[in-house]
């Protein structure tokens, strides 16, 4: 791959090269899943760090 274009006169310049778009495929069932579960984790997980800190800091609720 150059890295480098060049212009109309044949003068390099150092503009970025752009890469090649590709449309992207949907999530599958799976992936959908997945996300799904990583979600509920993710605000388990949270939930789960502000009980420790509001804990921590001895506020009552």
């Amino acid at each position: 791959m150059n890295k480098y274009t060049k212009d109309d006169d044949g003068r390099l310049n150092n503009f970025a090269v752009e890469p090649k778009i590709y449309a992207a495929d949907a999530p599958s069932k799976a992936d959908k899943r997945n996300y799904l579960i990583m979600a509920a984790i993710t605000v388990v997980l949270v939930a789960g760090l502000i009980a420790v800190a509001v804990v921590a800091s001895g506020a009552s609720t």
